[in-house]
């Protein structure tokens, strides 16, 4: 089976499935953040080498107050458990978006996390947070304007390659494969640019109950899809 190189992966219906079960959305939230730890595992086992999670959108900040709290202080948590399962697993992190829209301390934690784990050879596991693509677009073009204007940059060479070393994903290969949980059919300003070649893959499963079976199912789909030509490859001749 040819596994794909870089998935990413929308991760959505945390506070659907905890309602589903008479929780409050921040359970859901919870139980969402421990799920990543075992998709990364199995991603890794599969023979996956980037896994690319969107975690909280630039949009998210439009919730209520009491749940973006809830979110920002398991995001504090998050990041210090995430530290010790990249030393164990030995996981490349990094994370996208703007992080000067983040609080001192959680933007301490990732430096530190980003530091620590920066020579690691297993899984390179990107976590978008305070995401955003029409942000990280703006803000490539706004740098690649003060190079020109400081004769950095010639206009006359700005090609996709190089605008593509402006955005928060430089260095890291485009996704092969976007899954998106719990039913929606849309990218919700998401790796907009990187996604302009990538195999889309929605479940009505939502991001709790995604497990190495319903990867496994996504990836099964993947293999199904012609690369080349587009669409569903034809059933080979018997």
């Amino acid at each position: 089976m040819n596994v794909p190189q870089h998935i990413a992966i929308i991760l959505d219906g945390n506070g659907r499935w905890a309602k589903a079960k008479g929780m409050p959305r921040n359970y859901g939230h919870a139980q969402g953040s421990k799920n990543v730890e075992r998709i990364c595992k199995a991603a890794w086992d599969m023979g996956v080498k980037y896994l690319t999670v969107y975690a909280f959108s630039t949009e998210n900040w439009n919730r209520p107050k009491d749940e973006v709290n809830a979110l920002m202080k398991l995001l504090r948590t998050y990041m210090k458990t995430c530290l010790k399962t990249a030393a164990k697993n030995n996981m490349k992190v990094r994370v996208l978006g703007d992080k000067t829209g983040l609080d001192d301390d959680i933007r301490k934690c990732i430096k530190e996390l980003e530091e620590a784990s920066e020579n690691n050879t297993g899984l390179n596991f990107q976590i978008a947070l305070n995401y955003g693509s029409r942000d990280e677009i703006t803000r490539a073009i706004r740098q690649i304007c003060a190079d020109c204007v400081e004769g950095k940059v010639d206009p006359a060479n700005i090609t996709e390659d190089l605008f593509a070393g402006y955005l928060d994903t430089r260095g890291i290969p485009d996704p092969d494969l976007l899954i998106r949980t719990s039913g929606e059919l849309r990218l919700s300003n998401y790796l907009l640019w990187q996604l302009a070649y990538t195999e889309f893959y929605f479940t009505d499963v939502p991001w709790p109950d995604f497990s190495k079976e319903e990867l496994a199912k996504a990836i099964e789909q993947f293999n199904r899809r012609d690369r080349r030509y587009g669409g569903v490859k034809e059933e080979e001749d018997v």
